[in-house]
């Protein structure tokens, strides 16, 4: 009889620990919003797969965009070509939240880290 009981509890415990392995994790999924991109290529060749996230934490003005808005500013940061045209958009994007936050009364956080300069390094421009 103990030996059922032992069986019986050893099934039961392998059973419940089973449905874990079938959960996703973490990998390549997008972030809030589907904010998180890859490199150019969709991560082949130059960024060498790396994600690059735009987010809450690192992008001026988040909480004062769109949905919208928050996908045209990671699509144009990513098809930028070069360190240039990086900052360029980069620029255009600090001024337009900055009005926007002067017209709410809000002040921007400051930038811990310039996005176009964290691209260069990681390989996303020639």
């Amino acid at each position: 009889m103990k030996l059922s009981h032992f069986t019986l509890f050893a099934l039961l415990g392998a059973s419940l620990g089973v449905p874990s392995f079938a959960q996703p994790g973490p990998g390549m999924g997008g972030g809030p919003g589907g904010m998180s991109g890859m490199g150019p290529g969709g991560g082949q060749g130059q960024g060498q797969g790396m994600r690059f996230a735009f987010d809450q934490d690192n992008t001026r003005g988040w909480s004062l965009m769109t949905t919208e808005e928050r996908t045209a500013y990671h699509d144009k940061m990513l098809a930028a070509k070069t360190l240039d045209e990086c900052k360029a958009i980069q620029v255009e994007h600090h001024q337009a939240m900055e009005a926007r936050a002067k017209e709410k009364g809000t002040t921007l956080m400051a930038p811990r880290q310039n996005a176009c300069d964290r691209m260069q390094a990681r390989g996303f421009f020639k």
